[in-house]
């Protein structure tokens, strides 16, 4: 059963964030988060440096992603104060109702679970209103705290990709995990 995206970019609340699609006023705090040498080697799509205008261009491709059903990018905001901490999104499969997670934080914001948190929301969304019946990531092997987020939110370590991805001139293994619907539902019944 296909994914059916609704026709608006949803706005989603966790205890301490806000989800939101991203406006033209977020490119500086992308470029100077996203654009830190630490959490572009986490990624394996964030260039380093950050060129100016790239952010404007990421930000201005969402709403043509999401109308074409193929991708939800979203802003994570603090409900406190309405900082940018990162950003989430969903690259969506829509013939095969699966969808992959993924996710930056900036750094000054590591280690404070707001990718978890932000994880958790997105991925019960994507399975309450796309329908969706598998959502899976992978992270660079190296990259031990955003494997601890999947875990956190009870995805399963489905295998290692050996030297899968050029990153900065090197070959880097990928961690791969996933979650079917029916796991995620085991894990919101209590019992």
């Amino acid at each position: 059963m296909p994914a059916k995206l609704p026709e608006r970019m949803p706005v989603l609340t966790a205890d301490r964030l806000r989800l939101r699609p991203f406006t033209l006023g977020d490119a500086a705090d992308i470029q100077r988060l996203a654009g830190e040498r630490d959490v572009a080697a986490t990624t394996l799509h964030i260039p380093h440096p950050y060129p100016d205008g790239v952010a404007e261009a990421w930000v201005l491709s969402h709403r043509g992603a999401f109308e074409r059903g193929t991708e939800l990018s979203l802003a994570i905001v603090r409900l406190a104060d309405g900082v940018l901490v990162g950003a989430i999104g969903l690259m969506i499969s829509n013939e095969d109702a699966r969808a992959e997670l993924g996710y930056w934080i900036g750094k000054p914001f590591w280690g404070q679970g707001y990718a978890t948190e932000a994880a958790r929301a997105l991925v019960a969304w994507g399975f309450r209103e796309l329908g969706l019946e598998r959502i899976h990531a992978c992270h660079f092997a190296g990259n031990l705290a955003s494997g601890r987020v999947l875990q956190k939110i009870g995805m399963q370590h489905e295998g290692l990709q050996r030297s899968h991805v050029l990153k900065w001139g090197r070959l880097e293994d990928l961690e791969l995990y996933g979650m079917l619907k029916s796991d995620h539902e085991a894990l919101a019944t209590p019992g």
